[in-house]
């Protein structure tokens, strides 16, 4: 079962004064790529959050907010009355106005506002990691539909290929006949004797060079550990992306030595197939 990097995951927890939210979202990326954002009270946690992070998702870009939010009577945020009562009086002397108009202004100015550093209590904190566990749960699930869906359309892709490989191979011995007939034509055109034996030696090197036996053996094996490693239990992107490269390689050569347009017109039919799949094979974990 594969699973998609593309996710989102939300958990809330009320605790008796704070209420904690979590989100996480993440997109592809080829290694683990963690962008953090939280109060910088809690940011002492932050590498242990990240770790909890990294293992419960091992790789994709990775957007974490950790959201608190005060519901109790207490607030760690203070007016800053003396620095308020400053900033007033300096606005009064540049220009005349009401005090409302003025301290709405001053409480707008930097450090009109004071905040007291808060402990992070043990009961506080278990509350975020319990919060932040049940966040990657749900993404975690969000990946796996997703992946789900990705896994349907690989195997609808690789049913193509081994289709259109069967085409290839069934028209193969057609197109021997079809270089055999055109070489002995081009010698017949020349007008001039040749030695029998050694044409026959000749055509038979030529028609080896061109052979494509090894290369569909090859690529059936390819097509069919494909589907091995997309049905085993882990999600292996990168593994899969491995044998994409090696079926697209089979792919390639086929094509440069069929010499021949039916069989190129379903190389260029596999080539669209397996773009598809590449396309797709970046979202997978």
């Amino acid at each position: 079962m594969i699973q998609s990097m593309t996710g989102f995951g939300k958990h809330v927890v009320q605790l008796p004064s704070k209420k904690i939210t979590i989100e996480i979202k993440s997109l592809n990326s080829k290694s683990l790529d963690l962008n953090a954002r939280m109060p910088s009270a809690y940011r002492e946690k932050e590498l242990e959050l990240r770790k909890t992070i990294a293992n419960g998702l091992q790789r994709g870009k990775i957007d974490f907010n950790l959201y608190i939010e005060s519901t109790g009577a207490d607030t760690s945020s203070q007016i800053n009355e003396a620095i308020v009562k400053q900033y007033m009086q300096q606005l009064k002397n540049i220009a005349e106005g009401d005090d409302v108009k003025l301290l709405e202004m001053a409480l707008r100015l930097p450090d009109a506002m004071k905040t007291e550093r808060e402990e992070i209590d043990a009961e506080e904190y278990k509350a975020i990691q319990n919060t932040l566990v049940e966040a990657l749960k749900e993404i975690n699930v969000f990946r796996t539909e997703e992946g789900a869906v990705l896994e349907q359309d690989f195997k609808q892709r690789i049913t193509s290929l081994e289709s259109l490989l069967q085409q290839v191979i069934a028209i193969d011995p057609d197109r021997q006949t079809a270089l055999r007939e055109r070489l002995e034509k081009a010698v017949s055109d020349l007008k001039t004797d040749v030695d029998e034996n050694r044409f026959e030696q000749e055509l038979i090197y030529y028609l080896e060079k061109y052979d494509i036996t090894e290369e569909k053996v090859r690529l059936a094996n390819h097509l069919s550990y494909f589907t091995t490693t997309i049905n085993s239990a882990d999600s292996n992107g990168k593994k899969l992306g491995f044998i994409s490269q090696e079926i697209g390689r089979e792919i390639n050569t086929i094509g440069s030595k069929a010499n021949y347009a039916p069989m190129q017109q379903l190389v260029v039919q596999m080539k669209d197939e397996l773009e598809k799949i590449k396309e797709q094979m970046l979202n997978v974990l």
